[in-house]
């Protein structure tokens, strides 16, 4: 009986650090595709940098939440010798109980700005 309950606490443990990694990879994923979109939104020729933002806040907070979607920027950067729109969104690190390690996601998204 002593060992039963040794191991189902081990593997309660274990599954809840799965649970964990899944969660927040699932966040990053979201958050790279997110900024994408944006900076490709952005750089269409009717389309400003405050739209790129805006998109990129509305996918996040439809798909993970309204708290990964307060800090996002944009910028204009080149990509080789080609003019891009780059979109920065710095977010919480997701945890799914208080216990985790404390930080923040930062990632961003790139395109080409052919209009400039």
């Amino acid at each position: 009986m002593a060992e039963y309950v040794m191991v189902l606490g081990l593997a309660i443990v274990l599954f809840g650090m799965i649970l964990q990694v899944g969660f927040a990879l699932h966040v990053r994923n979201t958050l790279i595709d997110a900024a994408a979109a944006g900076a490709r939104y952005a750089s269409l020729a009717d389309r400003t940098d405050a739209d790129g933002v805006e998109r990129t806040r509305g996918i996040i907070a439809d798909t993970v939440g309204e708290r990964y979607a307060r800090d996002v920027s944009v910028s204009r950067t080149s990509a080789g010798a080609l003019p891009a729109v780059e979109i920065r969104v710095l977010a919480p690190l997701p945890v799914v109980a208080a216990v985790g390690p404390p930080g923040a996601l930062e990632v961003s998204g790139h395109a080409v700005d052919m209009d400039s």
